[in-house]
């Protein structure tokens, strides 16, 4: 029978084991500051609900095949996450200059996220991303000083205006200080080796779905379409239901993201955009030969031909009108206020001249923003 160890023996030995656990763990926390350095330049999030879930997924899979206990691995595993994304935190509070806060709409790999990352990457002292899942969230979080910044969508060129952010520009808690055209490049997402004649549900924002109802009628009549809060959360949906018939409609960037493969391309027509705008507490100083656009909130007097009159007098002052909503004022049925986008800045000669023109014929007239009109790039 072969000489069993001493207690003393291996409980030096489990130390010396714990000794390269705790060096492995300074390892990783000194990667962490790596991390938040390369999240601030390159306008990434320090956290992501769906990310640090599609982790604990692989490694519960990784610890069963170990022998060790998927649920214990996991709890260890949040406080570690935790313990990162704290350090990554402090350093923030390190720098010297302070990178700037901006919330966008979903999670990393959505739509918003890759327009904030697009705007807002390798700006001089980085840029701290915080995904929100509604805009009223987001506008809560700004006004409460917890965000710079919002990037927000508000209409696309197929399937029309984003009415939530427009209500929450409403409250009077944010104005408008940019905005960001950024052309849609859906993809329709599946499990490897789904086919399109074998699909049976297709996941996604509505807004997706409706930009790409030719396609889905078209190709996948037999496939139901469901709704999803984000494009990036519906392609997770598909990768967590392992389920071949289950497609997504969201970018390439969240197939590569969930492990999915792209199961076709060119969804929606080549010219379709997607409009955010830029949403700040306060107004951004613009110097007076930039390109700009104004938006207006207004409530007209209840009479007929008021609408008309407005557009009227905004042609004898020669401002051009380049968009015109209408949403229901809530508790006041079947009466309505007016977002309009109007070219030129508030504060030129002829933009003032109208709005004193408009002001008779309103019971409410509001600026949301003069800001840089911007034109439109590749996503």
């Amino acid at each position: 029978m072969a000489d069993i160890p001493t207690l003393e023996t291996l409980r030096t030995q489990i130390e010396r084991i714990d000794d390269d656990i705790l060096d492995a763990l300074q390892r990783r926390m000194a990667l962490a500051d790596d991390v938040a350095r390369a999240k601030l330049v390159t306008a990434w999030p320090f956290r992501d609900p769906q990310r640090e879930d599609l982790l604990l997924r692989k490694l519960r899979g990784r610890a069963a095949e170990r022998g060790l206990d998927p649920h214990e691995v996991e709890r260890l595993y949040r406080v570690i996450l935790d313990m990162s994304v704290a350090r990554q935190q402090a350093l923030v509070t390190r720098l010297d200059t302070t990178p700037l806060r901006v919330g966008y709409l979903g999670v990393e790999g959505s739509y918003s996220h890759l327009a904030a990352r697009q705007r807002y990457g390798h700006r001089p002292g980085g840029v701290l991303l915080t995904g929100f899942d509604s805009a009223r969230q987001s506008v809560e979080a700004l006004k409460q000083g917890a965000q710079d910044l919002l990037l927000l969508p508000i209409e696309n060129t197929t399937a029309g205006s984003m009415n939530e952010v427009y209500d929450v520009l409403a409250a009077g808690d944010a104005v408008i200080t940019g905005e960001v055209v950024s052309q849609v490049d859906h993809r329709l997402l599946g499990l490897k080796g789904a086919k399109l004649e074998d699909l049976r549900e297709v996941l996604s924002h509505p807004q997706a779905l409706a930009q790409c109802e030719d396609f889905l009628r078209t190709h996948v009549p037999q496939a139901r379409a469901v709704l999803g809060p984000d494009t990036a959360v519906a392609a997770q949906m598909v990768a967590d239901r392992n389920d071949v018939t289950v497609a997504a409609i969201a970018s390439e960037s969240a197939a590569s993201r969930f492990g999915l493969v792209v199961l076709a391309s060119d969804l929606q027509p080549d010219a379709d955009f997607t409009r955010f705008v830029e949403v700040a507490r306060q107004p951004t100083p613009l110097a007076p030969d930039v390109p700009c656009k104004t938006s207006l909130l207004v409530v007209l007097e209840h009479r007929p031909g008021a609408l008309g009159q407005v557009l009227q007098r905004l042609t004898q002052r020669g401002v051009n009108l380049s968009k015109l909503e209408s949403r229901p004022i809530p508790g006041a049925p079947w009466k309505y206020r007016f977002y309009l986008d109007v070219e030129g800045h508030a504060a030129s000669a002829s933009v003032t001249a109208a709005l004193d023109d408009l002001r008779p014929l309103t019971s409410s007239l509001r600026v949301l923003g003069t800001y840089p009109r911007a034109e439109p790039i590749d996503g």
